[in-house]
């Protein structure tokens, strides 16, 4: 049975109402980004050195102090994974490449021996792991479009809390790492402990570009440091800040990536809107035509019936 006109106006003004909503929240998503963008920027610096920090103080101590939030433990039977992702959807592939990623890693450590601990930073992944049928320690929700340092600061007590009770002996974080409103990449970082973080790992590019060298191209040499107190009560205070700081970079990153996608997949989503619309409204036409060529016929054949 043909489709009517009326039908097919009925779509198009269907179609046309998603696509200003998708087009308002491309808007609002852009507006969000542009402050998420300037949050990353001012933490970036600050990020970088403390984390240069706390690995020339590791390095200059020589050995990692006997300290309960420093200690290795014996062997890894259980590895606490934080998946940072948001508390909304609309956002194309953003969430569900965190989780894919967290639960890939944390059947590698099964298949090894390690049971994985599931933490969630946002609804979305703590839904995703709940729905596999996966255990999930804690979740933190309602603060992904707009983290506070507070809110790092608390999963960063849960975190060590976990650590320093041998609930987890070791704990990574994975997270969307923004590049630019098109492009982002899950990164996948060890916390804790600091014998296999990241943080001791290769430099960030930030610090890297620091300690290259000069604008005239000569290589720029690190000052000898003096640590007073030692480096080992150094440390002991660096930690903590270590692992909040981080924590609260994640969220950052993440929060400009949802952004980021949610852009993306809001303005593909309008311009597919334009594509069907199009579509529909070259569809109404022909099926315009239609009626006025059969009521044509119409006419013509009763004027040859009268004839």
């Amino acid at each position: 049975m043909p489709i009517s006109q009326r039908d097919v106006r009925n779509r198009i003004g269907s179609v046309k109402n998603i696509q200003k909503i998708t087009r308002a929240m491309e808007m609002v998503a852009v507006a969000r980004l542009r402050r998420a963008e300037q949050r990353i920027e001012a933490l970036r610096p600050y990020a970088s050195a403390i984390r240069r920090m706390t690995r020339e103080a590791a390095e200059a101590a020589g050995r990692v102090p006997r300290l309960p939030i420093l200690a290795e433990h014996d062997q890894i039977s259980s590895v606490g994974l934080l998946l940072v992702a948001g508390d909304r959807g609309l956002a194309g592939g953003f969430n569900s490449n965190i989780v894919r990623a967290g639960v890939a890693a944390g059947r590698d450590h099964e298949s090894q021996g390690r049971a994985a601990v599931y933490f969630a930073s946002g609804r979305r992944p703590a839904s995703s792991l709940r729905f596999r049928g996966l255990e999930l320690a804690e979740s933190f929700v309602g603060f992904t479009d707009r983290p506070a340092y507070a809110d790092a600061r608390r999963i960063a007590e849960r975190l060590v809390a976990a650590y320093l009770d041998n609930e987890v002996d070791q704990v990574e974080v994975f997270y969307n790492g923004y590049i630019s409103p098109i492009s982002q990449v899950v990164r996948h970082e060890t916390l804790l402990p600091l014998q296999r973080a990241t943080v001791l790992g290769d430099e960030d590019a930030e610090d890297r570009d620091s300690h290259e060298g000069d604008s005239d191209g000569r290589p720029r040499h690190r000052a000898a440091v003096e640590y007073e107190p030692d480096p080992e009560e150094i440390l002991e205070r660096l930690i903590p800040d270590y692992v909040e700081v981080s924590i609260y970079r994640a969220l950052l990153e993440s929060t400009a990536s949802e952004h980021g996608a949610r852009m993306t997949a809001m303005r593909n989503a309008s311009e597919n809107a334009g594509e069907l619309i199009e579509d529909l409204t070259l569809e109404m036409n022909r099926a315009r035509q239609a009626e006025i060529t059969q009521e044509i016929m119409e006419v013509v054949a009763g004027a040859e019936g009268l004839g």
